[in-house]
């Protein structure tokens, strides 16, 4: 079934973190419904809105991540690629970021 996607730890991780704070926003919400509020995002948000937006940030930095990685091993010299864990400390990173303050 799952044969068409590269399954690494770091995939696999990544999808059961989406999958959680799909979870955990659905209880929250139920908990307590969320109002809107502006940060530092050009229109006022929800919870709901900010993961989104958060979600395919994180997606954005992961597949620029691997798009450059490649690269980066002839432009510095690496010796192999960059661990894939780097573009997913930087991705959820960048979702706690708007979630926050966006």
């Amino acid at each position: 079934m799952f044969e068409w996607m590269a399954w690494t730890t770091p995939v696999a991780v990544f999808f059961l973190c989406i999958v959680l704070m799909l979870v955990g926003m659905t209880v929250w919400e139920l908990k307590s419904p969320t109002v809107l509020r502006r940060g530092f995002l050009p229109l006022e948000t929800t919870r709901g809105d900010r993961l989104f937006i958060g979600l395919l940030s994180a997606a954005y930095v992961n597949l620029a991540f691997v798009g450059v990685s490649g690269k980066l091993v002839g432009l510095l010299g690496l010796e192999s690629e960059p661990s894939i864990w780097i573009s997913f400390v930087v991705s959820m990173g960048l979702l706690v970021l708007i979630m926050r303050r966006g």
